[in-house]
Parts: C-alpha cells; structure tokens; sequence
C-alpha cells in the first residue's frame, strides 16, 4: 500500500468519503424497509417488490467492474466526484418513478456507481495511514453506512410513512450532493495513475484468492440481506406490531451494524482470517434464531440487533482483496462491493421464493443461516489453499 499520502487531512477526508457512504447506505437499506409501502403505491406484492432491490444490486455489480477498469487512471478525487454525480441524479429518478418498470430501472442505474465509489473510497483511505491502520481507516468510511442505518434509514422510513416513499430518495439525492462537495474541497488532488490500464485491472480476476474472497462475501453476507429486506413486513405480519416500530428496529439493527464494523476492523488489523471466520459463524448462529424470536417484539429486538453485528464482515474482508489482488488494487476493491451486491441480490430473492413457496416471512432466517455458513465454507477453502501455497514456495526453494 505503500506509505501515507501527504498533505491530505486524514480526518476531513475520512469525513467526507463518509457522508458519501451514508448516502449509500440509506438508499441502499432504507429502499428495504421502505419495500411496503412503494409495493402498495405500485400495485405489487412484497415478493415482487423485492426486485426493485435486487435490480440495485445488480446495477452495482454490472457497473463496479466495468468503472474501475476503464477509469483506473482517472485521478481518484475526480472520480469520486463523478461517481456521487451520478449517485445523485439516479435517486432524485427514483423518486419520480412513475411505475415498476421505471423503478427498476432507476434503482438499477442507482447502483452503477455505488461499488466504484467505495473501492476508490477504501483505497483512498488506506492510503492516508500507516499499514498497520489501514483496516479501521476503512472502517470509519464504512461507518458512514453503517450509520446510516442508525439514522438515515430510520428517518428514511419515518419520512415515507408521513411525507410518502419519493421523500426518501429525494433525501438521498441531496446527501450525494453534499458528497459531491465536500470531496472537491477536502479529497487529495492527485495525478492519477498512468501505468494503469484494464489490462492490468482485469489481472485480479486470474486470481483465485481474489474470486475466493469475493465468493465468500457474495455468499456469506446474503444471509443478512434474506432478514433485513423482509424484516419490515415479517413486524407488520407476523410479530403484529404497527408500522411505526419499524424505524425503531431499523435504528437496533444499525446499532449492532456500527459495532460491528468497528469491532470486526479493528481484530482484523491484529487476526485478519480468524476475524472473518468469526463474523460468519456469528452471523450464521443469530440468522438461525430469527424465526425463533420474530413472534415477540422484545425478542425481535435482541435478534435484529445480533444479526446487524454480523455485518461487520465487510471490512476485513475489504481488506484481504488488497492483500490477494497485486497491481490491480481498483478493480479488487470495487469488485468487493460487486461481490456485496451479488448477496444483496441472492438473499432478497432467495427470501422471496422461499415466502412465496408458503414458508412463511420467518423462513428469512434459515435461508440466512445457510447462506452464511456457506460463505464460511468458501472462506475456509481459500485459506486452506493459501497456506498449501505458502508451504510449496519453500519447498520449491530448496
């Protein structure tokens, strides 16, 4: 990673590729628990409207690779411009779609640059602090998602139970605006990189390591997705509670989120594989005992606060694609985000042809529990790998 950049105000920087996550993560989560009411405005059921979530993802994984390989050279400040840019006029259409067709459309470009802005954000901040920081630099830009879901999701869903569900969006086109300033004034001025081309971007994806971890987040993480994208309706249905405790679920799940990253980064900086390897067999655990304490809004509480610690599983594994990825450091990193979404996608659908098949709304937590024991099993494979490698360079040696 090389040493710290110079002249830049880590603090500020950290602050304003921050607000930028939160913007994501408000548009990313709050589309979730805003799902019953734009699936009422719309004429759809809950199943259906899922795909509205899942068209996010697959915008993020269409768009991360295909930007970070063909602006690798762009400076990273004029890119992170570009990408809010976008961010921003992709949700102010979402708020003006005038049927589901056009919803998922929008939702899809909405997510076009949203893994571009975080891999160039987590290099950037990696780049601001020694190597042995570089995890818990990532995690404070993370935090602004993760914060996201303590207060801009929340009021997201405050906003569309009053003002209406295109209030929500509106707001996060405001916040990428904001975003959009505060990196021209505070983001490191670069020159970019001229040795990068896609060329040797696309090297990563000849890398088993990086497919491995990419994997085990696409797989692990969409456990969580399956519960959160459907928690909203499963208060509503099955624990009978009335629409307005959801924001207050939102802000426990977000609290346990925030932990979470922190909690994770900070043991991955000193463990890095034991720490992932922990957060999934976490996650697994507390995704089973959804369908056990869905029916109690007490319990519900313990068990969505539990389940959005698990979501610190993004950042250690953020930073081991940048251990495995070589020169092609861009295009790992937006892929990482690439891999997040694949989960944002699998868990959301899975979930719905699970409550489609009569499972019921609960049947979210087993489908989560398996997903991320299979992103453990995934993970399990790419270390025994690694170190089967490490063994054969010595005896290769002598």
């Amino acid at each position: 990673m090389g040493a710290p950049t110079q002249n830049a105000h880590p603090a500020l920087v950290l602050f304003a590729l921050s607000v930028g996550a939160f913007a994501i993560g408000t548009t990313e989560f709050a589309s979730m628990s805003l799902l019953p009411f734009f699936a009422r405005d719309l004429g759809i059921d809950a199943p259906t409207a899922g795909h509205a979530i899942s068209a996010y993802a697959l915008g993020v994984v269409a768009g991360a690779p295909v930007i970070a390989a063909f602006a690798a050279r762009l400076p990273r400040r004029t890119l992170l411009i570009g990408l809010m840019a976008m961010f921003a006029v992709a949700n102010a259409l979402s708020a003006l779609s005038p049927s589901y067709p056009w919803m998922l459309l929008f939702r899809f470009l909405s997510g076009v640059p949203h893994g571009a802005y975080f891999g160039v954000a987590a290099l950037v901040a990696a780049s601001l602090v020694p190597i042995e920081k570089r995890t818990l630099a990532i995690a404070k830009v993370m935090s602004g998602l993760t914060v996201a879901t303590v207060l801009g999701v929340p009021v997201a869903n405050w906003m569309g139970q009053v003002l209406g569900w295109r209030s929500g969006f509106f707001v996060v086109a405001a916040l990428a605006v904001a975003t959009v300033t505060l990196v021209a004034l505070y983001a490191p001025r670069d020159a970019g990189d001229p040795k990068a081309s896609p060329m040797r971007e696309l090297t990563a994806l000849g890398k088993g390591q990086v497919w491995l971890t990419l994997l085990t987040g696409a797989i692990g993480f969409g456990g969580m997705f399956a519960v959160y994208t459907y928690v909203a309706s499963t208060m509503i249905e099955v624990t009978r509670v009335p629409e307005t405790y959801v924001p207050l679920i939102l802000i426990i799940f977000g609290i346990g989120m925030t932990l979470g990253n922190l909690v994770a980064a900070w043991l991955a900086d000193r463990a890095q594989s034991r720490t992932v390897i922990g957060v999934l067999l976490w996650s697994a655990a507390s995704l089973a005992l959804f369908p056990l304490m869905a029916g109690n809004i007490w319990t519900l509480s313990l068990v969505v606060f539990l389940i959005g610690i698990g979501g610190g599983l993004g950042t250690p594994l953020q930073a081991r694609l940048m251990d495995v990825a070589g020169d092609a450091q861009t295009l790992a990193a937006a892929l990482h985000h690439s891999a997040f979404n694949v989960a944002n996608a699998i868990g959301p659908w899975l979930g719905g042809v699970s409550i489609a098949a009569g499972y019921g709304l609960v049947s979210t937590g087993w489908i989560g529990a398996a997903l991320a024991l299979g992103g453990l099993a995934v993970f399990l494979l790419a270390i025994t790998l690694e170190r089967r490698q490490a063994d054969l360079v010595p005896a290769a040696a002598e």
